[in-house]
């Protein structure tokens, strides 16, 4: 079982979400919690006074903050540094908007807890209910026809390769070299790219599908495009 479990919290205009994450996470996940590391990228409304507030009242909350705004990937390289500096043996990724479930914290822990995985990423398509949950249809269908390519071309059978909902052990991050990657959404395919040329183990649970108020700040196309790059430069061996 991990020792010192960090979670991670990328925060963007985040502030009427990012005070309702923490109290959801399990009780079991937050005893054992050596920090929850959260920065805010850069954000225009009172993000970082609620990042604030919650350092204040628990101090194991590491708050971090990017003057100017650097992009999903780089608030995740900033991010999971930070964890390594604090001795994590296990990171988890979860998302300020609460559309990530906290209350799948076990599951995503529980891989890397019996050391049978150094990747795990939340899928929503996996258990099905995607649709039910509130995916839109235009991004099933995306998500279910970029994941094809990606199975064809990682040699894998996931259900699906953009939640964003992620657990990495610290093996794997200390040798991925995740600096040199994206700046941008496709930084998680290039984690699940490196896992995969490396030889490392990678692994998926269900997680439920919510989409609520929260705003998004992916666009579809250019993260599409974004992802077919990935792919290629997977088969022509850049990630090795």
């Amino acid at each position: 079982m991990l020792s010192r479990p960090v979670i991670v919290m990328p925060a963007y205009q985040a502030a009427a979400t990012i005070e309702g994450v923490p109290p959801r996470i399990p009780p079991a996940v937050a005893a054992r919690l050596a920090r929850l590391i959260v920065v805010d990228d850069g954000s225009r409304d009172d993000t970082w006074s609620t990042i604030a507030r919650l350092a204040a009242a628990d101090a194991r909350v590491l708050p971090l903050r990017h003057e100017t705004n650097r992009g999903y990937g780089g608030a995740l390289k900033t991010l999971l540094r930070a964890a390594l500096t604090a001795g994590a043996d296990g990171v988890v990724v979860l998302h300020a908007d609460g559309q990530y479930a906290p209350e799948s914290l076990p599951g995503m822990l529980a891989p890397l807890d019996a050391g049978e995985a150094d990747l795990v990423q939340g899928s929503r398509l996996l258990g099905g209910g995607a649709l039910a949950g509130g995916m839109p249809r235009y991004k099933y269908i995306a998500n279910r026809a970029l994941t094809w390519i990606e199975n064809r071309a990682f040699g894998l059978q996931l259900a699906e390769y953009h939640s964003g909902y992620m657990a990495y052990s610290r093996r794997f991050l200390e040798a991925a070299r995740f600096d040199a990657l994206s700046e941008s959404f496709d930084f998680d395919l290039e984690m699940i790219a490196v896992a995969r040329a490396g030889g490392y183990r990678i692994h998926e649970i269900p997680i439920p599908t919510h989409y609520g108020d929260e705003v998004s700040h992916l666009r579809s196309i250019p993260y599409g495009l974004r992802v077919l790059r990935v792919v290629t430069r997977y088969l022509r061996g850049k990630y090795g």
